[in-house]
């Protein structure tokens, strides 16, 4: 089965919690041509009245020089791997069992599956959580 395991940066931004404030972050980086393929807002339980923004990908010049104008920076405390494949019952609970299985802690999961495909987001805590998870998933079958 294939399956693309793949490093992702995430871009995050701080914004006010109050009605457009999403919608003014994602158009002025639509403006610059930015294709999201995954969007997290929420509000921040540490601050109040602020919210918080997760996306990716952001590429090239353009996309990158409007990410940082509006605020976003990749997160250096975020280390991401994105995970693609086609879907198929268990998959969710096959690929985490791996990693938990290596002793790797998942900081954050997000997944969701369109038609036959199911994209992973998997979180970590360090960068060498990244590299051994991506080892694991690309080498072992799904």
């Amino acid at each position: 089965m294939e399956q693309l395991v793949e490093k992702v940066d995430v871009w995050v931004a701080a914004m006010d919690d109050k009605p457009g404030m999403l919608a003014h972050k994602l158009a002025g980086l639509a403006e610059a041509g930015a294709d999201l393929e995954f969007i997290i807002a929420r509000r921040s339980h540490e601050k109040p009245n602020r919210g918080i923004v997760f996306v990716t990908p952001i590429r090239g010049d353009r996309e990158v020089e409007a990410a940082t104008e509006l605020g976003f920076a990749v997160s250096q405390s975020l280390h991401t791997l994105r995970v693609e494949g086609k879907n198929r019952p268990g998959i969710a609970s096959q690929l985490t069992e791996k990693i938990g299985g290596a002793g790797i802690n998942l900081r954050g999961f997000s997944g969701s599956v369109v038609g036959t495909r199911y994209v992973m987001y998997l979180g970590f805590d360090t960068e060498a959580d990244v590299k051994t998870a991506q080892q694991i998933l690309t080498t072992a079958s799904p």
